[in-house]
């Protein structure tokens, strides 16, 4: 069946002895506890509790109190049949500043949340960090600023040396495109800066801190666990007579700016060119791109939907902002001449306004292969938004949710077949949680969590997921 084919309707599929099933959640979205044991502010903390930022004023403060209901938490992931489970260290509960005095509570309870792991038959992948940066180092500067890589190798040998006999697989960054660009050139993620030039520091310096931090874990780790990055990566179509010009710049910016020096040891020239009239990239330092360019194990793959932009030549963001006709709601990108507008992609759609098109997974991986033929790949996060309902019988049927997943575990599926190497697949999210921005608005989990009580509910894809993962044959 051809890539691109609406037919993501199989069944009795069957994946591979040694498919890793698994569910994911982050740190600040799940833990709670903000302010327990030790653990200090990071910038989700500051950021949600600034008026106007968060749906609704919502926080993580206690999110769905994973901190405390841990045990419990994965008990059920047991009884899910997950071979792993994806969760990220909070930097705050370790090195509460980013930078001086460790936490031991904090090193004690994710030894406690491994060893838990490990005795339920279910491996440990740690992210060391999703986005919850102590808010001391943004104080100083944040991701814009070298010291901030400098601290997070140090952050990276603690854990090295504290959960590195146990830890399956060592995850450095997640997305470091939305730390980098939302969080820094767009502003609606925490910190909430808007300042180009920063963004594209935050992303070197980011890219730094991963290398740096391999380094560190492979020094540290005293197992033999799998070294790993998550990258969110864009496919992109294109609009317009610059269809194609379109497409490269929100390849080069989006996927390229992290592959390049990653994977390849460089940034790209046309990157580079793009974002010349922003800054001159004096922040890449002699020996930067070969600390940055380490052997990893598995590549992490986030993906949820597509993009289609056009570009518009000789249009200003001021023009854009000020309601151009042929550009409202367009988006300028750091460096880029002219304005990139992303339309709106063509339905169905999650409660997130993402479009689904498992297609867009397929040619993902496809393409990944194609540019890095020798490096396995693991989708790290993939799932959906939708508004569930409780039953009258207390169950929660959502069908969608289910359908989304069969058909891009499908597409997945096919793109095996034509040569992948893809290692598991991590279903975002295991639990409904903090949504960023969203707040608790939007549910993503194949567990509904009822956020007045805490009860824990497996929905129905929930135990679709389940016969999945123990049976490694696609239900139907």
């Amino acid at each position: 069946m051809r890539a691109g084919s609406d037919d993501y309707r199989d069944s009795g599929l069957v994946f591979p002895e040694g498919f890793t099933f698994g569910s994911a959640t982050a740190s600040y979205q799940v833990e709670g506890a903000a302010q327990e044991d030790g653990r200090l502010p990071s910038i989700w903390d500051t950021f949600s509790k600034t008026p106007g930022r968060v749906w609704n004023g919502d926080t993580g403060d206690v999110a769905c109190d994973h901190y405390h209901r841990w045990e419990s938490d994965l008990d059920l992931m047991k009884d899910l049949g997950l071979d792993a489970y994806r969760f990220s260290i909070a930097w705050p509960r370790i090195v509460p500043a980013g930078t001086g005095a460790v936490n031991q509570a904090g090193i004690d309870f994710y030894s406690r949340l491994v060893d838990g792991l490990l005795e339920r038959g279910i491996r440990p992948v740690a992210t060391l960090y999703h986005w919850d940066l102590p808010q001391p180092l943004e104080d100083a500067g944040g991701w814009p600023v070298r010291a901030t890589a400098d601290a997070f190798e140090r952050y990276a040998e603690i854990m090295g040396a504290a959960l590195g006999d146990r830890i399956h697989t060592w995850t450095t960054l997640n997305e470091p495109w939305c730390s980098a660009y939302l969080g820094y050139g767009q502003g609606g993620h925490a910190p909430g800066r808007a300042e180009p030039a920063a963004a594209l520091a935050a992303v070197h310096h980011l890219n730094l801190a991963h290398g740096r931090a391999v380094q560190a874990l492979r020094a540290t780790s005293t197992g033999d666990p799998d070294y790993s990055v998550t990258l969110n990566f864009h496919v992109a179509r294109g609009r317009g007579p610059q269809a194609a010009e379109a497409v490269r710049r929100v390849e080069a910016l989006a996927n390229r700016a992290f592959t390049g020096p990653m994977l390849r040891g460089e940034y790209p020239a046309d990157l580079l060119e793009d974002t010349a009239s922003v800054t001159d990239w004096s922040f890449v330092q002699d020996g930067d791109l070969e600390a940055i360019h380490q052997p990893i194990d598995v590549l992490g793959v986030n993906y949820y939907s597509t993009v289609t932009a056009q570009l518009w030549d000789g249009v200003s963001p001021r023009q854009m902002n000020d309601g151009h006709k042929a550009v409202a709601g367009g988006t300028a990108w750091p460096g880029s001449d002219g304005v990139l507008e992303f339309l709106e992609q063509p339905g169905p759609y999650t409660a997130m306004g993402w479009n689904i098109a498992p297609e867009g997974l397929e040619e993902l991986l496809l393409s990944l292969r194609e540019q890095f033929p020798d490096q396995a790949l693991m989708v790290t996060e993939n799932g959906a938004a939708f508004d569930d309902e409780v039953a009258d019988d207390g169950s929660v049927p959502d069908p969608e949710r289910l359908d989304y997943l069969r058909r891009h575990f499908t597409a997945a599926h096919r793109a095996m077949q034509q040569g992948v190497d893809l290692r598991g697949y991590f279903v975002w999210s295991l639990l409904d949680n903090f949504e960023w921005g969203y707040g608790y608005a939007k549910r993503f989990g194949i567990v509904r969590v009822d956020f007045d009580t805490l009860e824990r509910t497996v929905k129905q894809s929930g135990e679709w997921y389940a016969r999945l993962a123990k049976t490694g044959t696609l239900p139907e």
